[in-house]
Order: structure tokens, then sequence, then C-alpha cells
């Protein structure tokens, strides 16, 4: 199963605790990727998780480079907001 996965996607989680939660995708090794949310996954502690346990979304923050925990929350409350609507 081959996805096209970028760094700073947002991606929701199929399987797990987490289950249904929003994050961005901080790096891509091989089947594994790492995620943020800014909140109970940080940037510094990044949620290690297969390919296969995601449901990637067409919507990408951008630049990472300068991204902080605050910005990747404060950017996951307003796509969540947008898909209530």
């Amino acid at each position: 199963m081959l996805m096209d996965i970028k760094i700073g996607q947002m991606v929701f989680s199929k399987r797990g605790r987490d289950k249904g939660k929003a994050f961005v995708v901080m790096s891509v090794e091989g089947e594994y990727i790492f995620l943020a949310d800014g909140q109970l996954r940080p940037l510094s502690k990044a949620k290690k998780k297969k390919l296969r346990h995601i449901q990637p979304t067409k919507r990408e923050i951008g630049e990472t480079g300068g991204l902080t925990d605050a910005g990747i929350r404060k950017w996951l409350a307003v796509m969540n907001q947008e898909e209530d609507i």
C-alpha cells in the first residue's frame, strides 16, 4: 500500500488509543511516520505510527521548519472547525 504522505500533512489515526485524532506528519521513515498534535504528542515526543494506521487528508500546514506546539494546536483546531461547518 503506497500512500503519498508529505511532511506537514494533516492525518487522522485509524487505530489505537488515539483513533480518530488529528495529527500533523513530522517525518516519514520507511513504513513509519512520526506525528505530532502539539498537546499530548508535542514535537519533542512525536508519535511513531505505521502508514496503514493513518487516514491522510488533503490539508497541509505548509512549512514545518519554524513550527511550534502552539502553532500545531491552533492549526488543527481551525481545520477541525472547518470540517464541522
